[in-house]
C-alpha cells in the first residue's frame, strides 16, 4: 500500500513539472515581440533637396489699353485661345475719331493749295528761264511752293497718328496663346495702369522657389527635379533647373530657382502649390537604410563648452532570436533614405516593423520577412 502511494506522488510530481514547464514555454513564447525583417544590401541613394513653390507659366502677357476710356466691347473671355494679332476689346474713341476726320479735312484742303501753287510754280519756272520773270518774284513763289509741301507732309504725319492712335481703340493679342484672366468688364474703364487680360503659353509650366544660401551651391542648370502637386497626389512629374538667379536677396539669404517642365497634357495649372524635389547627386553602392525603420534619439549635449543638439539613428538587428540594438553612422541623409558608414553590415535582418516596441537583446518573434532592402 505504502509503494503505490509513492508511485501515486512520484507521477503526481512528475505532472506538476511538466505542466510547469509547458506553462513556462508558453509564456516565454507570448512575450516575444512580433517584428517584419529585410536583409540589408547596397544601393544607390539620390542626394536630393525638397523645396516648395508655385507652378507658373511658361510665357505670361499682361495686355493694358493705350487709351483710357470706357470699354465698348469684350471679344475674349477666360480659357479662350486668341492667335497673334486677334482683337481683344474695343475702347471708345469717340474724340480720336473726331480728331482724325478733322486731321483729313486739313490734309485735303492742303493738298488743294499745294496742286494750285504747283501749276503757278511750274508756269513760273518757265517764264524764269524765257527771261520773262525777275529772279526775286520767282524765289517768293517758289518759297510758297516749298512751304505748302512742309505743310502737306506735316499733315499726312498728323493724319497718320491719328488713325494709329485710333488703331489702339481696338486692342489685339502681342502672342498667341490662351487667356488666362480676364480683369476688366464692358463699360469700365480701361487705363494705363490696369490690365485688361493676361494671355498666357503653358505647353511648358515652371516651378519657382526660393533656395537658402547652404543649398545654393549645389543647384545646377540642367539637373534632375521631381514635381508634386496637391491635384495629383499619386503623381510624379519630371522638370529640369532652367534658371539660377545670380544673386541672393539681402534680406532673406535666398535666390530664385526656376524649373521648367513639360506640360503637354495641360494638367499643371498656373497658380498650383508645388514640391519641388532636386537630384543634385547619386551615392553609389553604398548601405542604405529606409529612414521609416530607424529610431531617431534627439538630445541636448554640451560639446566644447556649448550646447548642441545631437541627433542619433538607432536601428534594430535580429541575431539568434534575439534584436539587438546599433546606432548609425550617417553619411547621407534624404526624405526616404540614410546612406551609412557603419553601425550594421550587408547581409544583417533588419527590423523595419515593430522596432518602437523592442528594447536592446528582447527576444522577438518574426512573423514576416521581406525581400532584400
Amino acid at each position: 500500500m505504502n509503494r503505490i502511494n509513492a508511485v501515486l506522488i512520484a507521477l503526481a510530481s512528475f505532472a506538476l513539472l511538466v505542466s510547469c514547464s509547458q506553462s513556462k514555454s508558453k509564456t516565454e513564447e507570448e512575450t516575444k515581440i512580433p517584428v517584419t525583417i529585410a536583409r540589408i544590401e547596397r544601393n544607390n541613394v539620390e542626394q536630393t533637396l525638397t523645396y516648395h513653390g508655385d507652378i507658373q507659366a511658361d510665357v505670361a502677357v499682361k495686355v493694358f489699353s493705350k487709351i483710357p476710356d470706357r470699354i465698348a466691347a469684350f471679344y475674349v473671355d477666360d480659357g479662350d485661345v486668341v492667335n497673334k494679332g486677334q482683337s481683344i476689346a474695343k475702347i471708345f474713341a469717340t474724340t480720336i475719331e473726331q480728331g482724325m476726320r478733322q486731321a483729313e479735312a486739313g490734309l485735303n484742303a492742303l493738298a488743294a493749295q499745294e496742286a494750285n501753287l504747283k501749276v503757278e510754280f511750274e508756269r513760273a519756272q518757265r517764264l524764269f528761264n524765257e527771261g520773262a520773270m525777275s529772279k526775286q518774284q520767282f524765289d517768293a513763289i517758289e518759297t510758297q511752293y516749298k512751304a505748302i509741301q512742309s505743310q502737306v507732309r506735316q499733315a499726312e504725319a498728323g493724319l497718320r497718328s491719328a488713325k494709329s492712335t485710333l488703331d489702339d481703340a481696338t486692342i489685339t493679342a502681342p502672342i498667341s496663346g490662351m487667356i488666362g484672366k480676364r480683369y476688366l468688364e464692358v463699360g469700365d474703364m480701361a487705363s494705363m495702369g490696369m490690365p485688361l487680360v493676361e494671355i498666357v503659353q503653358k505647353k511648358q509650366v515652371k516651378a519657382m522657389f526660393d533656395v537658402t544660401e547652404t543649398d545654393f551651391g549645389k543647384i545646377r542648370p540642367g539637373q534632375r527635379a521631381r514635381v508634386k502637386v496637391k491635384s495629383y497626389p499619386n503623381r510624379v512629374f519630371e522638370g529640369k533647373v532652367k534658371k539660377i538667379s545670380p544673386i541672393l536677396d539681402p534680406l532673406t539669404r535666398m535666390a530664385s530657382v526656376e524649373v521648367l517642365i513639360d506640360n503637354s497634357s495641360d494638367e499643371l495649372k498656373p497658380g498650383m502649390f508645388a514640391e519641388v524635389t532636386l537630384v543634385t547627386g547619386v551615392l553609389q553602392d553604398v548601405i542604405s537604410i529606409p529612414r521609416y525603420a530607424t529610431i531617431e534619439n534627439t538630445s541636448l549635449q554640451r560639446i566644447g563648452g556649448q550646447d548642441e543638439v545631437v541627433k542619433k539613428y538607432l536601428v534594430y538587428v535580429v541575431e539568434d532570436g534575439v534584436a539587438l540594438q546599433r546606432e548609425l553612422d550617417v553619411n547621407y541623409i534624404n526624405h526616404v533614405n540614410i546612406a551609412i558608414n557603419g553601425g550594421v553590415a550587408v547581409g544583417d535582418s533588419l527590423v523595419i516593423e515593430g522596432q518602437n516596441n523592442l528594447r536592446d537583446s528582447l527576444a522577438v518573434s518574426i512573423i514576416q520577412k521581406e525581400k532584400a532592402l
